[in-house]
């Protein structure tokens, strides 16, 4: 592995840990509403997002290189709505694409073949991570301040998250 390929593998680490903060720091949000299907759910993407960090990890490691991971820069946790929330994560999980995206491309520009099949778990990944994201934005704004509708949903993230 060439040392651009090892960096841009190094800060994707990073990124998917603060992923994993964010969404912790999002679930104690909800925990304090208390919305706690939601808590839930936020809870195992945190998990889901420090198990991506943790692929990445590994596989510099199975490459015979130390990994080295830069500063996590400090998550929001203060937010102004239900809906500010799930529009950050869908932004956040956009920016998520972008990075995977760009280490994809280098590894073909690299030429490094091991890489570029590594990386397409995590491409497959991210669209399905996107499509629950828009899900969750549309869901939000459809119910806007029916309290009654953001109980129901709140329930049904609940049974998402097991």
């Amino acid at each position: 592995m060439n040392e651009k390929i090892y960096k841009a593998l190094n800060e994707q680490i990073k990124h998917e840990l603060y992923s994993s903060i964010l969404y912790l720091s999002i679930a104690s949000y909800f925990e304090n509403v208390p919305l706690d299907g939601m808590m839930k759910w936020f809870r195992n993407q945190a998990r889901e997002e420090h198990e991506h960090a943790m692929k990445i990890y590994q596989y510099i490691n199975d490459r015979n290189m130390q990994v080295e991971i830069p500063a996590i820069d400090k998550t929001p946790f203060k937010f102004n709505s239900i809906l500010e929330i799930f529009e950050l994560a869908q932004a956040h999980e956009k920016k998520v694409t972008h990075w995977i995206n760009e280490i994809y491309d280098l590894a073909i520009q690299e030429k490094d073949h091991a890489t570029h099949v590594f990386l397409q778990w995590f491409i497959t990944e991210q669209v399905e991570e996107e499509k629950n994201a828009q899900d969750n934005v549309d869901l939000i704004r459809l119910i806007g301040d029916d309290k009654s509708a953001l109980l129901v949903l709140d329930q049904d993230f609940a049974r998402k998250a097991g």
